[in-house]
């Protein structure tokens, strides 16, 4: 008989000795590998300029690390079921720095196919999500998973770490010494995590086979529930975080470093929303923030597809997007934690989390693909993204019913 995640136990304590600790040390290496994840896209300018390369091409090379990032998160998930969150952190991180230095010799080189190819591989650091989600969930007691796992999630202040330092860094140390420097943050990373990072002493490794385990995750409604959600509000997140300094070049006419400030300000704004809506899940469900972030959602699609002024109309419109997105990342995965059964939440998380990547990859191709197509600059980008914002609000109101938790088989 295999051995699954234990269910935590009715007279578990609240607080664990060290789950603040272990928390605080998930969020850290998922935050670095997030950089690492998206130090392509606060370059993407720069890539663009020096290889000539089109919209669409500009697109493509910003979007490839996030399919990786994404799709990976399937297996990742499984893993962390099996390994835990102790191996896996430090084990994905070493695995990042490679190409992290490839894609370094790819941009060198000047070499487009190159840079897709290691860019492609580069994906492997989003792919962190995956372990995150169920190492923090279990430390925590149900009541207060969705302020755990809103706290880990907002690692992905990685985003805007990578976004405001990486063209700076440039500027200050040269191109390839910014890539070094990451490469050993990354090591560092790894062996703090080794150090001192340990598992909950709730948690047992699930044994079963990963192609059933995932088989099993896919026929739950609530995996393919919550990857419809998660794909607007955290791929809309990722979308515009890679894709954002080429957006505010092409519209507003910004430089590197210009672009990459703003966009460090939209992460952030993301990041602090993330764990408010965990908070806020626990307090008034999550089905009530998810609401409320994709109708804001919906709403600051449709302004900024007006193309408003800089600088304060322009810069509060992305702020606030900002912050619906990340609130509802922070209540989709408040809603992944009450809702999956507790031996499935890692495989889930994968499969959640990789339509989030997912839906973090296509939006930078539409919007190459359709600038300056009926309307001005990304106009029907942004169109799209207030419909399909819009579809999800109505999804996540009336056709989701309510229910406890399934039980383990």
């Amino acid at each position: 008989m295999s051995k699954t995640a234990a269910t935590p136990r009715a007279d578990a304590p609240a607080e664990l000795s060290g789950q603040n600790r272990n928390l605080a040390l998930a969020l850290f290496a998922f935050a670095v590998t997030f950089w690492a994840w998206n130090i392509i896209g606060p370059l993407g300018v720069r890539y663009a300029q020096a290889l000539h390369l089109s919209s669409s091409q500009k697109a493509l090379l910003v979007a490839t690390p996030v399919l990786v990032g994404s799709v990976g998160r399937i297996p990742v998930g499984a893993l962390t079921d099996r390994f835990g969150g102790r191996i896996m952190f430090p084990v994905l991180t070493l695995a990042t720095i490679p190409f992290v230095l490839l894609v370094a010799v790819a941009g060198n080189a000047k070499s487009y196919p190159l840079l897709l190819v290691f860019g492609f591989f580069l994906g492997i650091a989003g792919t962190t999500f995956a372990v995150g989600i169920p190492f923090v969930n279990a430390w925590f007691t149900p009541e207060r998973r969705g302020f755990a796992t809103g706290v880990f999630g907002a690692g992905m202040g990685g985003t805007a770490l990578s976004a405001f330092f990486t063209p700076r860094f440039v500027t200050w140390f040269g191109y390839t010494l910014t890539h070094v420097i990451l490469a050993v943050a990354l090591a560092a990373t790894a062996a703090i995590c080794w150090t001192w990072m340990r598992n909950s002493p709730l948690w047992r490794p699930n044994t079963d086979p990963v192609v059933p385990k995932l088989a099993a995750a896919v026929r739950l409604p609530v995996t393919w529930q919550m990857s419809f959600l998660y794909a607007v509000t955290f791929g809309g997140f990722v979308a515009f975080s890679t894709y954002l300094p080429t957006y505010l070049k092409d519209v507003y006419s910004f430089d590197l470093t210009a672009a990459g400030t703003r966009t460090a300000g939209f992460a952030i704004a993301a990041v602090l929303a993330r764990p408010v809506g965990g908070v806020l899940s626990d307090r008034i469900g999550p089905r009530a923030v998810v609401g409320i972030s994709l109708a804001g959602t919906t709403a600051l699609a449709i302004v900024l597809a007006l193309r408003p002024p800089l600088e304060l109309a322009a810069g509060a419109s992305f702020v606030v997007i900002a912050f619906f997105l990340g609130l509802g990342t922070g209540g989709v995965f408040a809603w992944v934690a009450k809702a999956a059964p507790v031996e499935r939440v890692g495989s889930v998380t994968g499969l959640v989390g990789a339509a989030g990547g997912l839906g973090g990859y296509f939006p930078p191709l539409v919007l190459g693909a359709t600038y300056q197509l009926l309307l001005p600059e990304y106009g029907v980008g942004l169109v799209l993204l207030a419909v399909v914002a819009g579809a999800a609000l109505l999804f996540s109101q009336l056709a989701i019913p309510g229910g406890r938790r399934p039980q383990a088989a």
